[in-house]
């Protein structure tokens, strides 16, 4: 679904992405583990179309999208849900995930918000608050339900697991398997290697902007346990 192909990214004089490549199947969810400053979040940015690349080749469903617009990108079926999450605080809960479906219609907004909070009750239960009066955890819910409020085949993921308590973990494993359940496709970074290697299902350890180590959780697992500490 998703093909990334020796890319490399520059901000300024400093090598952000240096020959990266990675794939990602139908179905999978596939993890990238690094600490801080490795080139996840690089990677991810390339991919949605807000960082450019100079180099290399990003295919989706088979076509080159290295010359489409971010919101084309979107339009294409990518979904994204942001490190930090990122809601609109002053925004309802409603509002902020509908606008992950702005300009497909109100019949298609209705049955994503259905859907959505039969999937996630808080959405219903807090959707006309504002939602920058929720918790981080609460928060990173809206932020997943945005992403996916215009059913997109290949989610991405950004630090799902950032800044959140133990039990808010939990619960955001819990979403991401209801998810998968969809059948929807997952790219996912996180420096939390334990909770993020029980979802996935192949990773790529990052370091310096280079791809080190790839293959099965089984094949990365305990190497993924050791970058998380360093």
């Amino acid at each position: 679904m998703l093909s990334v192909e020796d890319i490399e990214v520059r901000y300024g004089g400093i090598t952000a992405l240096h020959k990266v490549s990675i794939e990602v199947e139908e179905g999978e969810t596939v993890l990238l583990i690094g600490a801080n400053g490795a080139g996840k979040s690089s990677l991810i940015n390339a991919v949605i179309g807000a960082t450019q690349t100079c180099g290399g080749r990003i295919r989706f469903k088979g076509q080159d999208i290295g010359g489409l617009s971010a919101d084309r990108r979107a339009r294409a079926g990518i979904g994204y849900s942001p490190e930090g999450r990122k809601v609109f605080g002053t925004l309802s809960v409603a509002d902020n995930v509908l606008s992950g479906a702005f300009g497909m219609g109100r019949r298609h907004q209705k049955e994503a918000f259905d859907w959505l909070s039969s999937v996630f009750p808080i959405l219903a239960e807090r959707a006309e608050q504002p939602a920058g009066q929720l918790s981080g955890g609460q928060q990173q819910i809206v932020a997943f339900a945005r992403a996916m409020s215009s059913y997109p085949k290949l989610l991405l993921l950004d630090e799902p697991f950032l800044g959140l308590a133990p039990v808010w973990i939990q619960r955001i494993s819990d979403a991401i398997r209801e998810i998968q359940r969809r059948g929807t496709t997952i790219l996912m970074t996180e420096q939390m290697a334990r909770p993020a290697l029980k979802l996935a299902t192949r990773g790529y350890i990052m370091r310096g902007g280079e791809v080190r180590r790839s293959g099965s959780v089984a094949d990365i697992g305990d190497a993924a346990l050791v970058e998380e500490y360093l």
